[in-house]
């Protein structure tokens, strides 16, 4: 398997610097910011910070492992829409709430738990980040 990178850096002070990202082969780019972290005040909503970041990778590694598990089950996914919510608290990521949304023509809700506990589990993003506690709530749709 191929290794994969993105880029930080920072400006600055914390409070005062600014810093920009891009992800991958600059897939994408951005700005992140104090006040984006840890507050949240009116122009900054064009920035970002890591734990928006990491709630994506997290988001877009459970829905694909998921998928995966639901095709592997025998039914065809046809979508899998997940939100990852992390809390920042102490400076430390506390919680990550993963609330999934699965459309899979015969699938049944407690086939869909089981899944969704498996690819919680086993989804590398979930492997890598051991350390908080990360909820889920899927819903067949």
């Amino acid at each position: 398997m191929p290794s994969r990178h993105s880029a930080a850096a920072w400006e600055g002070t914390l409070r005062d610097g600014t810093g920009t990202f891009v992800i991958g082969e600059a897939y994408h780019a951005g700005e992140m910011s104090f006040v984006a972290r840890f507050e949240d005040e009116a122009g900054e909503s064009a920035k970002t910070n890591p734990e928006e970041l990491i709630a994506a990778a997290h988001a877009s590694c459970f829905s694909m492992a998921l998928a995966a598990d639901i095709e592997r089950a025998g039914y065809e996914p046809e979508r899998v829409d997940t939100t990852a919510t992390v809390t920042l608290e102490d400076l430390e990521i506390k919680t990550i709430a993963l609330a999934t949304e699965v459309a899979a023509a015969g699938l049944e809700d407690d086939e869909l738990q089981e899944l969704a506990e498996g690819a919680k589990e086993n989804c590398p993003v979930s492997k890598a980040l051991t350390g908080p506690e990360i909820t889920l709530e899927a819903t067949l749709v």
